[in-house]
């Protein structure tokens, strides 16, 4: 049995890539901690959880309790069910502070993602979580990284003061799911068009320079390192279109990339593959 830790932000995490790897791990036989920046139970972007504020008419009382665009971009069903548990969770419900973390008291890390300003930029920018990062790699521990989670771990410098990615391969968050996701709910959210962007690009950045891809494509030895889905590839369309998420029982969606003891994915539509092959490999590595 391995421990894994996953860090979280005190908000707005995505429930889905918190709740389905925990569930995961932990039926493989896995123990799961949890840490926040003040030890406190973080909470995850609600509106990921209800799709409410993703219609035209989000912004008004009661109608806004009818989500329609919201159903398609929130957590499905598995994943709710799996974040309902999840939240009753003793561990989860007892998380340790990021500047208690111990490098010796886990064997692996998890990094999920989200995208709501609000919660997730203290995540992405935290030193204390860039040195767990910095140290999980120099100890050749695995870790795992999924959406949001690559751009932090693209962000930790290794002891040569490069990118712990320098001359690693990975995926993430595709500039053309965020594009997708975000040209959506600008007009579906119109009254806070950015909310599905993270960090937008300055006067004088060209489009995308800010997204997670090109960000995390820039800490690498070359750009051919960031893989996405080749064209060729089986199931092509459901693997990059945006529509289709993998269950328990079709990764045929999904899109995962291996590079010696980490694993990274693109977003939620990931998720159960990306849970189950590091599972797998936790458990390979304890035999």
């Amino acid at each position: 049995m391995a421990t894994v830790l996953i860090p979280l932000p005190h908000m707005d995490y995505d429930p889905s890539e918190v709740a389905v790897p925990w569930r995961v791990l932990t039926q493989a036989g896995h123990h799961v901690i949890f840490a926040t920046p003040d030890g406190q139970i973080a909470s995850a972007d609600p509106i990921m959880l209800s799709g409410m504020g993703l219609d035209p008419w989000g912004w008004l009382p009661g109608v806004r309790r009818l989500p329609v665009f919201g159903l398609l971009l929130r957590a499905n069903r598995d994943a709710r069910r799996d974040h309902a548990r999840l939240v009753q969770d003793v561990a989860f419900r007892s998380p340790l502070r990021w500047d208690a973390i111990d490098d010796n008291s886990y064997d692996a890390l998890l990094l999920p993602g989200g995208h709501c300003a609000r919660g997730m930029r203290s995540y992405l920018e935290s030193e204390r979580l860039k040195a767990v990062i910095a140290a999980s790699f120099a100890a050749d521990k695995p870790v795992a990284a999924i959406c949001h989670g690559v751009l932090l771990v693209a962000r930790t410098l290794g002891a040569d003061g490069r990118s712990v990615l320098h001359r690693r391969r990975t995926t993430g968050l595709t500039w053309a799911l965020e594009k997708s996701a975000w040209s959506l709910t600008r007009i579906t959210r119109f009254w806070d068009p950015h909310y599905y962007r993270t960090y937008r690009e300055e006067p004088g950045q060209p489009a995308g320079y800010m997204s997670v891809q090109q960000e995390v494509t820039r800490a690498l030895a070359d750009p051919a390192d960031f893989l996405d889905v080749p064209k060729h590839a089986p199931h092509y369309w459901r693997k990059t279109s945006g529509m289709v998420r993998d269950s328990d029982g079709d990764d045929t969606p999904a899109f995962v990339v291996r590079d010696g003891n980490y694993l990274s994915a693109r977003w939620p539509g990931d998720v159960h593959r990306f849970a189950q092959v590091f599972a797998d490999m936790l458990s390979a590595g304890r035999k």
